[in-house]
């Protein structure tokens, strides 16, 4: 098991309310890899995210689905805070959200 493997998966969770997955959203702070678990450290751009829960549920769906029989945790942190420049260029791009607009 490697991290690609594992960022693919986590490619495949949006936000409902921003077209981006959260990889690229910068959301995913690390992704810790042993025999016996894998575990997702990530955090959202708002605590007052409604979609939260469900979120936090399909990270965890879509790493257990090829996690190999692994467990799998989601730790969810606020320390250190969101903000935009976690965000890759491509997403940056893609809500046009250049240097200039923010």
């Amino acid at each position: 098991m490697n991290k690609d493997i594992i960022i693919d998966a986590l490619k495949s969770v949006y936000d409902p309310e921003i077209p981006v997955n959260i990889w690229d959203l910068g959301l995913v702070y690390d992704i810790a890899i042993s025999d016996k678990e894998i575990i997702i450290t990530m955090t959202f751009t708002s605590p007052t995210c409604p979609m939260m829960e469900e979120l936090l549920q399909q990270v965890h769906d879509s790493v257990a689905a090829i996690s190999g029989g692994r467990d799998v945790k989601v730790d969810l942190v606020w320390d250190p805070p969101w903000d935009l420049s976690r965000m890759s260029e491509q997403a940056r791009l893609d809500l046009d959200l250049t240097e200039q607009g923010w």
